[in-house]
């Protein structure tokens, strides 16, 4: 599988094209919110207004996918989700109270379900191909993967539009802040790994890829392997086997991207694998630049694909690490909650 071309809103300047964390934005605080890009450009001035900012944002960032890609009509269009559309799905149950169940809007209820993002996608591209949306906690945007792989595989499609998306609302945040997923007190995305404690910074974003089984001298990076673990026994020998089955041993790795998050207990695997499988390879996090959210896989799909685009590493993603001057190939491995595990390879074409 390629990734012919990739887009993605963020916490950072990511959607522009050409623009590749060029400008690193600093944030003080415990959530890192998305840069709102110019939707004017991408929906109709008259939808805008009646999006929610995880539609307006899973939108722009299709939508320049497909234009880099320079193709009108996807094949498929697979997204995948935790929470879904929570804005929407908080003010509905908001305004059922307040209208004591009475005389509801019911804009907010339509918009509210978790496969509206792919749904408007289709919409506005008229799209009447396959139209599919993964609800699967940590590992939504995997599966989401898994199905365009499949897609593809079978031959039902040559190209398929597939992303990750969610937002994060008030509501939400403070329930997750209570269940001791972010941190107490303000913290520097760019210091959060200075600082062990409990709890890490929240995020939001969607970002987008288009796969494709041609190869062509404009694809991003070939997808070679994708893999989802749910509570594996041991982590090392989970890895070890999934890059065996591809041929692979860890010193054929150029760069192993990590979901290293700032959170003491999350990241105590991190650290063990640091000194044992990844100790003498150079790894590199970046969950400081877009926060903790169930799909920040996609985030770094989109990161990895550029990396070998490019064959650079930008620095801020390194925190100290020996930079690798062309990075050929990549792991990426990430956990949520030391539940739900996952593993991607990807390398130059």
């Amino acid at each position: 599988m390629y990734i012919r071309s990739s887009a993605c809103v963020s916490a950072q300047n990511t959607l522009a094209a050409g623009n590749f964390l060029d400008d690193i934005v600093e944030y003080t605080g415990t959530r890192l919110p998305v840069i709102q890009p110019d939707y004017k450009k991408y929906i109709d001035p008259k939808l805008i207004r009646r999006m929610s900012r995880v539609i307006k944002m899973g939108v722009a960032a299709a939508k320049e996918c497909l234009d880099q890609a320079g193709i009108d009509m996807p094949g498929a269009i697979i997204t995948g989700t935790a929470f879904g559309c929570m804005e929407d799905t908080v003010t509905f149950l908001t305004r059922i109270i307040e209208y004591q169940e009475e005389l509801l809007p019911p804009t907010a209820f339509i918009q509210s379900t978790h496969n509206t993002v792919a749904a408007q996608i289709a919409l506005m591209l008229k799209c009447h191909n396959y139209n599919s949306t993964f609800v699967h906690k940590g590992m939504s945007f995997e599966s989401a993967l898994f199905d365009a792989v499949m897609l593809l595989k079978e031959e039902e499609t040559d190209n398929v539009l597939v992303g990750g998306t969610e937002e994060m609302v008030d509501t939400s945040f403070i329930v997750l802040t209570r269940l001791g997923l972010y941190k107490r007190s303000p913290i520097s995305n760019l210091q959060l790994f200075d600082e062990e404690s409990k709890g890490t910074i929240g995020g939001e974003g969607a970002a987008f890829g288009l796969l494709s089984v041609n190869a062509s001298a404009n694809n991003m990076a070939e997808l070679v392997a994708v893999k989802t673990l749910y509570k594996p026994k041991d982590v090392t020998v989970s890895i070890a086997d999934f890059l065996n089955a591809n041929g692979l041993a860890i010193a054929d790795i150029d760069l192993v991207l990590t979901g290293k998050n700032g959170d003491i207990k999350n990241d105590d695997v991190y650290k063990s694998l640091k000194d044992t499988l990844f100790k003498d390879t150079t790894t590199a996090n970046y969950k400081h630049l877009c926060g903790e959210y169930p799909t920040s896989s996609s985030f770094a799909l989109w990161l990895a694909a550029n990396m070998i685009k490019r064959q650079s590493i930008p620095d801020v993603l390194l925190q100290g690490e020996q930079k690798v001057q062309s990075p050929k190939t990549i792991l990426y491995y990430n956990h949520y909650q030391g539940k739900y595990h996952s593993l991607m390879l990807l390398s130059a074409i």
